[in-house]
């Protein structure tokens, strides 16, 4: 009996699944619509959508004509019950983002500092002060947060500790938990995940490249990662550690990378790697983000010393991109972060490397690209990821409204 409870609750859920994506694809469509699209009968399409509508997932528009025949009730997803919260830490500071389950952005907030030196105890405690503030916020507008998740530029475990984030100078650090505690509210599932891994979801659910089988996303705003979809789903590995190019050898003897070794892709082609190389006195602005703005300008205006670093740069890019290529061939690798705001620069030697170095003819068919999303990439894939549990048809619980 109880296996076959089980059984109904996970086909039940497949189900829900279905409909959802179907809906986020083609809203506003009827229900004689999910049913032919998702191939489900329409018994099961009216009873999922009637648990929809309870729950205040999706609402009914108002009778609308169609070319031919009587009018029809559509369904839209309803943003106004539900949303998530994302936040990122990097080099930049801390972000945070919100959405609801229709897409509609509520927050966008970015704060610069705890800077890379703050270590993880101060840069803790301001990240908890950045998600009340958030989770006040959402709750105000009469939504309620379905998760909270925050991206990390380095090694995260499954259990949400920071193992390594070289960037920022963190070991062994037990975010997930250290946050969850903090914050004090058990009906927030609270997650921590690679930031390249979140960038990558952000693609996959709200970009140009949304629903693409094979794609990666390549950031270096802090640490160099790569995050990876496969065959439609996102990589992962083993204990989390799916990703980590930025520390692929470049140049044996090369420069001394953060992690303790040295001629690193990171330590070559990481932002941190090419603002260091623009303004090696630190005579600009000490503050990265005022740095990469200056790195632009000076782009913009033909600078030939910058724009040679790029282009070399682009081309150490391209080295790690044919290693993934070669090994994962994606469809598209999508150049994330600050690496976006570049991308004119680093993509034609990036290009012209990959071409030198992939095994297949073409490259495999791969394409790279700049991400639409810039610095916001990781915070809206970590709502995403918040989303996940309901992306797979498990149900807020029932409220009365």
């Amino acid at each position: 009996m109880t296996t076959q409870t089980a059984d109904h609750t996970d086909v039940r859920a497949t189900n829900l699944a279905a409909v959802l994506a179907f809906l986020r694809r083609e809203a506003p469509c009827s229900r004689a619509a999910i049913a032919t699209g998702t191939g489900l009968n329409k018994a099961t399409v009216t009873s999922i959508v009637g648990d929809l509508i309870d729950r205040r997932l999706v609402r009914e528009t108002q009778q609308t004509q169609n070319h031919v025949g009587r009018p029809a009730t559509l369904l839209v997803l309803d943003g106004s019950a539900y949303a998530a919260i994302g936040l990122e830490v990097s080099a930049r500071g801390l972000s945070a983002s919100a959405y609801d389950i229709a897409g509609n952005q509520l927050l966008r907030w970015h704060r610069a500092g705890p800077g890379v030196d703050a270590g993880p105890a101060k840069t803790t405690a301001a990240l908890v002060t950045l998600a009340r503030r958030a989770i006040a916020t959402v709750q105000s507008s009469g939504r309620q947060v379905l998760g909270l998740t925050v991206g990390v530029p380095g090694l995260v475990n499954r259990d949400g500790s920071v193992i390594l984030a070289a960037g920022l100078g963190w070991r062994d650090v037990r975010l997930r938990a250290d946050l969850t505690q903090a914050l004090g509210r058990p009906d927030i599932p609270v997650i921590v995940d690679n930031d390249a891994n979140l960038a990558a979801l952000a693609e996959l659910r709200y970009g140009p490249q949304a629903g693409a089988e094979n794609l990666i996303l390549l950031t270096g705003d802090t640490g160099m990662g790569a995050g990876v979809i496969c065959d439609g789903r996102p990589l992962r590995g083993t204990l989390g550690y799916v990703g980590e190019i930025g520390h692929l050898e470049i140049e044996p003897g090369g420069p001394l990378c953060g992690c303790g070794r040295r001629g690193c892709l990171e330590a070559m082609a990481g932002i941190p790697a090419i603002l260091a190389r623009v303004a090696p006195d630190s005579a600009v602005d000490p503050d990265p983000q005022v740095q990469l703005e200056q790195v632009v300008r000076r782009a913009e205006a033909g600078d030939a010393e910058v724009i040679g670093i790029l282009t070399e740069v682009g081309g150490r890019i391209g080295q790690g991109i044919s290693v993934l290529v070669n090994v994962l061939n994606p469809g598209t690798v999508v150049l994330g972060g600050s690496y976006a705001l570049l991308a004119q620069w680093l993509i034609p030697s990036a290009e012209k490397e990959l071409q030198d170095r992939a095994l297949a003819p073409d490259a495999g068919g791969c394409a790279v690209i700049a991400s639409t999303f810039g610095h916001d990439g990781t915070s809206i894939g970590a709502v995403a990821r918040s989303l996940d549990r309901l992306d797979s048809g498990r149900l807020p619980a029932a409220r009365s409204w």
